[in-house]
């Protein structure tokens, strides 16, 4: 049995890593990522990390694991931005309230798949003009839904969160554990 991560986030390899997990093979899938007409944040989440954990090619006895990270500004989906315009727009949304980080992590082993998905609360401080500038100058926006990482220079417009840290970077690392765990790979295995 092998291990194969279905996303080329470099944070998810590196949020494995504090499991002492180095999968055997990196495989993102390549799936249409539009939310359907009316689709709500955390359905359209559990969606794409399922239809991705589905996606990905591998023989019956490997485990692939996938997952999808979504912000949410009340109904609205922000995803990875497709230039600094957008990343803007979708900053001065989230300037000065709050807004939810949705993870979903699907683990497929043959044809079961076990999925979780977490919520965190996420509160942005106001940005002025000269955080924004500077940060969409970083680039650091880029590739990230919602248009920003905790993780990086954005960490220091989120004063507060209420959840899972780990998720809001990518992959809730206690709940992928537990999934991993269920699917029969050895998280805590000494050997």
């Amino acid at each position: 049995m092998k291990l194969i991560l279905g996303s080329g986030s470099p944070r998810r390899l590196d949020l494995l890593a504090t499991l002492g997990i180095e999968p055997a093979d990196i495989r993102p899938p390549d799936i249409d990522e539009t939310p359907a007409p009316g689709e709500q944040p955390r359905p359209y989440c559990a969606r794409m990390s399922r239809e991705k954990a589905q996606a990905v090619v591998a023989d019956p006895e490997d485990i692939v694991l996938c997952a999808d990270t979504t912000v949410a500004l009340g109904r609205r989906i922000m995803g990875k931005p497709a230039n600094a315009g957008e990343a803007a727009e979708f900053l001065l949304a989230m300037s000065g309230r709050r807004h939810k980080v949705i993870t979903a992590v699907a683990v497929r082993r043959g044809d079961r798949i076990w999925e979780r998905d977490v919520v965190t609360t996420v509160k942005m401080k106001r940005l002025s003009d000269d955080e924004l500038n500077a940060y969409l100058a970083s680039n650091d926006w880029q590739g990230k839904a919602g248009g920003y990482g905790i993780q990086g220079p954005a960490g220091a417009f989120l004063p507060w969160i209420q959840g899972s840290y780990t998720a809001v970077m990518g992959l809730p690392v206690a709940e992928t554990a537990a999934l991993l765990s269920a699917a029969g790979y050895p998280v805590w295995s000494t050997s």
